[in-house]
């Protein structure tokens, strides 16, 4: 990626009041957000046009997150991807982390908490 230009961020929730104030807080902070309602549409969009970073929702439509990372990770991309979700027992992130999520925020959450977890994962991987 080119240092002029700004991080491509994939927002994949089947709220779309939610994708619309998450890609308002990303586009403030200079992210160049798309977005994806279910998991198949999420797929697509990775391989036709792969983003730096992904935010997953747990929950969605068909193919929920949990297998969407699966399938990323099986498919050898490494790109970031911040888990999103309403369930934050253990085992859900247990098994989040185990399939390759980098990161694991629950809801309701502060844009600062999503914004700052973004920033932990481009400086570690240097997006």
């Amino acid at each position: 990626m080119s240092g002029m230009e700004r991080p491509k961020v994939l927002v994949v929730e089947d709220d779309q009041r939610i994708r619309a104030s998450i890609r308002r807080a990303l586009a403030y902070e200079g992210y160049r957000a798309f977005e994806a309602g279910d998991g198949e549409s999420a797929l697509t969009a990775v391989r036709n046009d792969p983003p730096d970073l992904i935010l997953l929702d747990l929950n969605l439509p068909g193919i929920d997150g949990i297998e969407v990372c699966k399938r990323i990770r099986d498919a050898g991309d490494s790109m970031p991807i911040i888990m999103i979700t309403a369930r934050v027992g253990d085992k859900h992130r247990a098994r989040a982390i185990e399939l390759g999520v980098n990161d694991y925020l629950g809801k309701p959450y502060q844009d600062s908490q999503l914004l700052d977890a973004i920033r932990r994962q481009r400086e570690d991987k240097g997006i």
